[in-house]
């Protein structure tokens, strides 16, 4: 028979009054957990009985959010005792009753139905198996693989990786698929009792070169900056994460994706995407048995998109009937471009422009890229290196105006603006300076 634990999420802050229980996305839960032994595979699960994965790091079942009496299929971590879900299949098409079951069906579905059989959620798949089974992997990845190949179990007819929903774990994706359109993004919860998704997105931006981005509807919030090779140019704080590592997949023919893995395998690490749009990064702590909170991507007020004041040579963009510290309409040049006899002013530690109008190149270099911009006349208004590694290389050029670019408290990257020749106090770009030093 299998033992019910209850665990309040109340209850668990009175224990734990020492840790930040407000900061951590917990959620009040009741979450069913099976005092028998469990293997990681799986072909059917009803509602009271579990799977735990291979290494005991993550558990199946299905669980109530809050006061909600509505049943969802979800992922849990296994061995803390702060209850953190961190993965839901049916958020949208919750169960009324505790008598739903989640199953393998064939050609390699999960399938989730309720107590008269009707379904109310399903995965899908492009493959076929014989001998389909569900399998929760200790990296937190649910999985339907054909349970006859024992020789290839990486082969997935289906994973809950490719469907995040607040939380990023290690070795998930977040980014498009070129071929298919296919979009890993995230969403947050409505509310702490209603995991349904809310009203922001953490996904890649669709147009230009690529940068993540956090939308309330189709309103840009925050931006991550370009990836240069080292990081995102607007997420200074990465640098000082000794936890993670970080990439950016850039596969022009097929995908281009941003992921993280762990350094220390015994380590648990998660990203989430709060009900208020803001992107935390938690680690677990063994020594106060909770989630500390160590990067934030929305580190101050001019993190808000398009926010912030002017750089040198630039001025506010006032209207007569606006209070001066409305930023709101931008900046202007303070000496109009000629188009004819420009110069390029370096501007270094910068979080780049928003990336939509903008076009890279990877194989050229820095003089190329700044040739490129000049005899574009004034459609071209800034550029930058692309890679900043090795010395930089690789070109990214702007064709719009300059949004949401700032100073970087960390370690920001050289951009390199159009500006008017006669602008007093103006610096010749880089490459052009040292051609005339080479004279």
């Amino acid at each position: 028979m299998a033992g019910k634990l209850k665990i309040h999420g109340r209850l668990l802050c009175n224990m734990w009054l020492h840790l930040l229980c407000s900061s951590l996305l917990l959620i009040t839960t009741e979450i069913i957990v099976s005092t028998a032994e469990d293997t990681s595979t799986f072909q059917s699960i009803a509602d009271g009985e579990t799977v735990v994965s291979t290494g005991g790091t993550f558990e199946l079942g299905f669980f109530s959010a809050g006061a909600s009496k509505s049943r969802y299929v979800a992922i849990w971590y296994k061995k803390i005792p702060v209850a953190t879900i961190v993965w839901i299949a049916n958020r949208d098409t919750p169960l009324t009753g505790s008598s739903g079951v989640l199953k393998v069906s064939s050609p390699g579905f999960l399938v989730l139905v309720d107590q008269k059989n009707t379904t109310v959620w399903s995965s899908n798949t492009s493959s076929s198996a014989q001998n389909p089974v569900g399998k929760l992997l200790d990296s937190g990845n649910l999985v339907v693989i054909d349970g006859n190949d024992h020789n290839d179990t990486e082969k997935y007819l289906w994973q809950s990786f490719d469907y995040p929903g607040d939380t990023l774990l290690p070795g998930m994706k977040l980014g498009r698929n070129k071929i298919t359109g296919f979009n890993w993004h995230l969403t947050p919860w409505k509310s702490p009792q209603d995991p349904s998704p809310g009203n922001y997105t953490y996904q890649l931006g669709p147009d230009g070169y690529h940068e993540l981005i956090v939308r309330e509807g189709s309103v840009i919030k925050y931006r991550t900056g370009p990836w240069n090779g080292i990081q995102f140019s607007g997420m200074h704080n990465l640098d000082s994460d000794h936890t993670n590592t970080y990439g950016f997949v850039l596969d022009d023919d097929e995908e281009v994706y941003y992921g993280y893995k762990l350094l220390n395998g015994s380590v648990l690490s998660r990203l989430a995407l709060t009900q208020d749009g803001f992107l935390h990064s938690y680690t677990w702590s063994g020594e106060t048995q909770g989630w500390v909170l160590y990067l934030t991507a929305q580190v101050d007020i001019c993190d808000s998109y398009g926010l912030c004041g002017c750089l040198e040579g630039f001025t506010p963009n006032f209207r007569q009937d606006r209070d001066l510290v409305d930023w709101s309409y931008g900046c202007v040049r303070k000496t109009p471009l000629s188009c004819t006899g420009d110069i390029f002013k370096k501007y270094s530690g910068m979080k780049l422009p928003n990336t939509e109008q903008s076009w890279y190149n990877s194989s050229m270099n820095l003089k190329e890229c700044e040739m490129m911009c000049m005899n574009s006349f004034c459609s071209c208004t800034a550029f930058a290196n692309l890679d900043v590694r090795d010395g930089g290389r690789g070109c990214l050029l702007w064709f719009s105006d300059l949004i949401d670019i700032r100073y970087s408290t960390g370690n920001g990257q050289d951009v390199y603006v159009r500006m008017a020749a006669s602008e007093e106090g103006m610096e010749l770009s880089c490459c052009l300076e040292q051609s005339l030093k080479g004279k």
